[in-house]
């Protein structure tokens, strides 16, 4: 494949996705200011967001692809990316719910060939954050279940 172009971001090749640390990294790009960063690209390696992911995602986290609206040489799709979030995710607690994003995809294909040529992305990674974070943080998490109702142990 000679292009991956993720939300319309300059294409990159395989070799520049590998750069970037992956997958994971190459999908969450973002403008955002590195203190309102969830999940930070920037500083993670191929090795260390597969470990945060598949720590998450324990059970996998599967792509499906819900509709194909043309066919070849310009394959378009949809898709959701989903998996339960049954372990914690960069010190947010794990709610064993789903946590998903949904997205739409472009094929190119060499006719000669039949290989991809060009890939193109189209979704948004917030959506996926924002399941990531509803647990709350690890620390919130033994906060609520450390206090209680009780007016005495409350005053200890």
């Amino acid at each position: 494949m000679k292009l991956f172009c993720v939300i319309g971001k300059k294409g990159l090749s395989l070799e520049e996705s590998a750069a970037l640390g992956g997958s994971y990294n190459v999908f969450l790009q973002t403008s955002l200011p590195e203190k309102y960063r969830i999940y930070n690209p920037d500083t993670e390696t191929a090795d260390s967001s597969q470990l945060v992911f598949r720590t998450a995602f324990r059970r996998g986290f599967a792509i499906e692809v819900l509709q194909v609206y043309s066919g070849p040489p310009k394959i378009v799709y949809s898709f959701r990316h989903w998996g339960y979030m049954e372990g914690p995710f960069k010190g947010y607690a794990p709610t064993g719910e789903i946590a998903q994003f949904f997205g739409m995809g472009i094929f190119e294909i060499d006719e000669e060939s039949n290989k991809i040529v060009k890939a193109e992305m189209f979704f948004d990674g917030g959506e996926l954050l924002g399941g990531l974070v509803k647990g709350g943080s690890s620390h919130d998490h033994e906060i609520a279940t450390t206090q209680t109702s009780c007016p005495f142990m409350a005053s200890k």
